[in-house]
């Protein structure tokens, strides 16, 4: 019987996707034990926005969050998303950083991490990767993959035979907008298998309506496993349905090494947090309809419901459609940077700007300009000239790695935080996250029962 491994996403993609991330620890931790005995190839359960949402909404310690999952989990790997040079955040790290970084999300619990570059530029990963390893994980290389008139087979092989050369363990086709067809899954699968011989994951999203026949042809081209999310986070923006699959392929003849009866059970319980988050409006039914246009607007989820929070801040709802057309073109502007984060954000941000003042960069934001300078790496294909012109004013981009221009940065985040930082883990909590961080630190710090101290002096 053939083997499809199942990683179920609800503890990170599918929560993030449909709920920005808000569930707390204290919504998932009575489930655990149970989500640990379902024969999952693993659990995605950190990284991402994971991080940010923590500290930022949740007030909890990241780290600690982790260990806490993993003290649950003794038969099930814990998986996360890591963004290369940009780790969590959303700009460049040092090296320093970024291997200090894996290495610690290695000794808290992660066994595996899936790593990937918003521009598909394999430099800004190498370090990551090579950290990962070191420390006894398994790094997951990832391919980003997008529709363009310059991304075809070819340059997605291409990017295979880099992943593997650098040592990754495995590969991850990773299509955040769920805009990968059947028909193109199952010929990016077949090509990379023919070309490289490391085990192939596939990772979509259930916008478009297609990821369900997408992973069906994804195991019939010989995929090691695909993520999907417990059913009553699937759907929309979020993964396909774990049962619903694990349905299908038990009858194609596929063994996905889960129990059934467990998969219900961690359903059932999830239910009644779901319709919290719901009945609260957080989890906006919104998310959950097909949304066909992102074939044309390539938009990931978190993309498009970040697009929709921001117009409504600007009482600007009536410009979704327009903002929608601008994306593209703004995205062809800057080479078809894949919109994943942070591109997505940088690209959804300007194409948003461009539409509210009604004249095309007539501001431009910082961390467009960075890009177009060369700092997030290569673009994939050319910057339009004028654009470039508007910003780099006859300078050339960087063509080396950015972070190679960066000094090293975790001991002078160590000296400036002194005794708040408890642990390195809080040091790195502060450069990835400084303000949040600082934040989190003083919450924690108030919380700390008093203790009064009192000198004893024997009396003779």
């Amino acid at each position: 019987m053939k083997q499809m491994h199942i990683t179920e996403t609800v503890l990170r993609d599918a929560q993030q996707s449909l709920i920005a991330t808000r569930m707390p620890f204290a919504d998932f931790e009575a489930v655990l034990d149970e989500m640990d005995q379902a024969g999952y190839h693993s659990v995605e359960c950190w990284g991402g926005a994971t991080f940010d949402s923590c500290l930022r909404y949740l007030h909890e310690d990241p780290w600690e969050r982790l260990r806490k999952i993993k003290s649950h989990m003794k038969n099930t790997k814990l998986q996360m998303l890591l963004r290369g040079q940009n780790l969590l955040g959303y700009h460049h790290y040092s090296d320093d950083t970024v291997r200090r970084f894996v290495r610690k999300s290695i000794e808290n619990g992660m066994d595996i991490i899936r790593i990937f570059d918003a521009l598909n530029d394999m430099r800004n990963i190498e370090v990551a990767v090579q950290e990962c390893i070191a420390a006894g994980g398994h790094a997951q290389g990832c391919i980003c993959y997008t529709l363009s008139p310059i991304h075809n087979l070819d340059l997605f092989v291409s990017l295979g035979k880099q992943i593997e050369e650098m040592g990754c363990h495995s590969l991850c086709i990773k299509d955040m907008a769920g805009i990968m067809s059947p028909k193109e899954c199952f010929e990016l699968v077949s090509a990379l298998r023919e070309n490289i011989s490391l085990p192939i994951y596939v990772h979509t999203h259930a916008t478009t309506g297609l990821g369900y026949m997408t992973y069906l042809k994804a195991a019939e081209a010989g995929a090691a496993g695909i993520d999907c999310a417990t059913s009553c986070f699937s759907g929309g923006t979020s993964q396909p349905a774990t049962e619903s699959l694990v349905y299908t392929l038990a009858q194609m003849g596929f063994d996905c090494g889960v129990d059934t009866k467990i998969l219900k059970k961690v359903n059932d319980f999830f239910i009644p947090v779901q319709q919290r988050f719901a009945a609260s409006g957080v989890f906006d039914p919104y998310v959950l309809s097909t949304k066909t246009d992102a074939l044309v607007y390539q938009i990931p989820g978190g993309m498009l419901s970040n697009l929709v929070a921001q117009l409504k801040a600007q009482n600007a709802i009536d410009k979704l459609d327009a903002v929608l057309a601008e994306t593209p073109r703004v995205r062809e502007d800057l080479g078809y940077p894949p919109l994943v984060t942070p591109l997505s954000q940088m690209v959804g941000v300007q194409a948003t700007v461009n539409v509210l003042l009604g004249e095309r960069y007539k501001s431009i934001g910082k961390e467009i300009k960075s890009y177009i300078r060369g700092e997030y790496g290569k673009a994939p294909g050319s910057i339009d000239a004028a654009l470039a012109e508007k910003v780099l004013g006859g300078e050339q981009p960087l063509t080396t790695r950015y972070a190679d221009t960066l000094e090293p940065e975790f001991d002078k985040a160590k000296e400036y935080l002194g005794g708040r930082a408890e642990s390195e883990e809080d040091v790195l909590s502060y450069i990835a996250f400084p303000q949040q961080a600082e934040q989190y630190f003083d919450i924690r710090d108030a919380e700390k029962p008093f203790v009064a101290q009192f000198t004893i002096r024997e009396v003779g």
